[in-house]
């Protein structure tokens, strides 16, 4: 579902990301760890289209996303650190807009179902997003998804600034697309969750894919051990 190969970008001569290769598949939660500046959400960038890459492929559901950048977002949903909602409109209504951006109409009931499958409280529904909090802001950002039915998932840093039991929540909604099917890939810095939702882990230094891992073949100390060994 998602595809790099020889993925490359480069500022001023800088390598930002090296000669990248990754796959994920339907259903996978693919985790990339490494430090600020390791080329994570650059990564994720080139994958959205934001930006262009110096050299290699980009590909989405067999779907080159420089030749395509249009029907490539039509698949994906993106949640960033911090999603960006109308803080004036209603979460309800901040899902209506967006997902009409993807060309879907649903009933405010049907919308609201979305809702209540992404966590949110049906008294939140009504309320004006500037009064939400972060955790309840990434829920309609999965509620997006949900509604817009996408095929892929990519995440840059979503539950950084979470309190532990809403990035357990968050965890439980990936799980759950996970099963539906969607193809997730998340730039974090928090091991554990990537050790209890993902499915598989890369860790990233000076934009290279240092190792790639299955997050069965590993435990949670033995990650930490080898994230830091990577780090020095």
């Amino acid at each position: 579902m998602l595809h790099a190969e020889n993925l490359t970008k480069e500022y001023d001569g800088n390598r930002a990301l090296d000669a990248l290769n990754l796959s994920v598949g339907a259903g996978d939660i693919y985790c990339l760890l490494g430090a600020n500046g390791a080329g994570k959400s650059t990564t994720i960038n080139l994958f959205l289209n934001f930006i262009k890459p110096t050299a290699g492929l980009v590909v989405i559901d067999q779907m080159d996303v420089n030749k395509e950048p249009l029907k490539t977002k039509e698949v994906i949903a993106y949640i960033p650190e911090n999603l960006n909602l109308y803080g004036e409109l209603t979460g309800l209504e901040n899902l209506e807009y967006f997902v009409g951006l993807s060309g879907k109409k649903y009933s405010r009931d049907h919308l609201s179902d979305y809702l209540n499958e992404a966590g949110l409280q049906a008294n939140a529904h009504r309320q004006r997003v500037k009064g939400y909090s972060k955790g309840m802001r990434q829920k309609v950002g999965i509620a997006i998804a949900l509604a817009k039915r996408a095929k892929a998932l990519l995440l840059d840093e979503p539950t950084s600034g979470l309190d532990p039991k809403a990035s357990n929540e968050f965890s439980e909604l990936l799980v759950k697309l996970s099963d539906q099917g969607v193809a997730t890939l998340m730039a974090t810095h928090d091991l554990f969750r990537a050790k209890e939702t993902g499915t598989d882990i890369g860790i990233m230094k000076a934009g290279v894919l240092v190792e790639q891992l299955s997050a069965d073949d590993i435990n949670h100390s033995d990650l930490e051990k080898l994230y830091l060994a990577h780090m020095n």
